[in-house]
């Protein structure tokens, strides 16, 4: 992910409304028949994303109260961000290896168990059949209750932010191979002779959602999750993202009170989705 514009609020997408059933993990009721194992905290998780840095951006001060709660967390990243550098002597190949170490940096600071790197060329992923199938592998290779992924349908953010298209076609993969590729046995055939079989995600959370309707409380994960992100030196650089992550966070809190979302008046930082629950 190009670092963003340090203008740019993260609050200008949001729609007013949330639906009454919306439930929560960390942070307010939830109806117990939409309530995973271990206390609401997922024991299996799964974090799709499109390149290195994407979910140090979105979604780790989650990973990072998943983790320390008990869940096992893996990270799928479509591309090993190959084009992000605007260095003349920078090779893709050496970029791959740099991004690719500094993401298990990161995944280490969070308490990620796992990182799964697709290598699909960066800035070209199309949401095909072989990107689903891709994904499909990973989902009952891994087999998680809950997967965080990028919203396809967020295309903009107000008059600051083209989406990167890596991003929509990687969240639009991702939810085609939440459902139904793998959990249909007669789909991707080839995977069940890999001794993968179907599997039904129960959670499913879009990061950047253009409509959210779920937040998290990072409050006391705040600073893992920046110093997650600056492990991607080669994208951060001199650059203190701390202030810039703090005010999205802070904006997010503050419109979950605005929603009188259960649980808000104790949210100083969280983190928003878009929320499904499959079970």
């Amino acid at each position: 992910m190009a670092r963003p514009d340090a203008g740019q609020t993260g609050r200008a997408w949001w729609i007013d409304g949330r639906p009454d059933d919306a439930p929560q993990w960390f942070g307010g009721s939830m109806a117990s028949e939409q309530q995973a194992s271990s206390g609401g905290v997922p024991a299996r998780a799964m974090v799709v994303q499109a390149h290195p840095d994407d979910a140090e951006f979105g979604c780790a001060g989650t990973v990072a109260r998943w983790a320390a709660a008990g869940a096992e967390v893996v990270y799928v990243l479509g591309t090993s961000g190959d084009k992000g550098s605007d260095d003349l002597e920078m090779s893709s190949e050496r970029l791959i290896e740099t991004r690719e170490a500094e993401q298990r940096a990161a995944a280490r600071i969070l308490g990620v168990k796992e990182v799964e790197f697709l290598r699909f060329r960066d800035a070209e992923l199309v949401a095909d059949l072989a990107l689903r199938l891709a994904i499909t592998r990973m989902i009952r290779k891994h087999r998680p209750e809950a997967l965080i992924c990028q919203d396809p349908t967020a295309r903009w953010y107000a008059q600051e932010y083209i989406q990167h298209p890596d991003h929509i076609a990687m969240g639009e993969a991702t939810l085609a191979a939440v459902f139904p590729s793998a959990r249909d046995r007669l789909t991707f055939p080839q995977l069940a002779a890999e001794g993968l079989v179907p599997h039904k995600v129960e959670h499913v959370y879009l990061d950047g959602a253009k409509e959210p309707d779920v937040w998290i409380d990072i409050t006391a994960f705040f600073d893992t999750k920046v110093a997650a992100l600056k492990a991607h030196a080669s994208q951060i650089g001199e650059w203190d993202p701390a202030e810039m992550m703090r005010r999205w966070a802070q904006d997010s809190a503050a419109e979950a009170r605005s929603r009188h979302y259960p649980g808000a008046d104790g949210m100083q930082l969280a983190e928003a989705y878009k929320y499904f629950h499959l079970g």
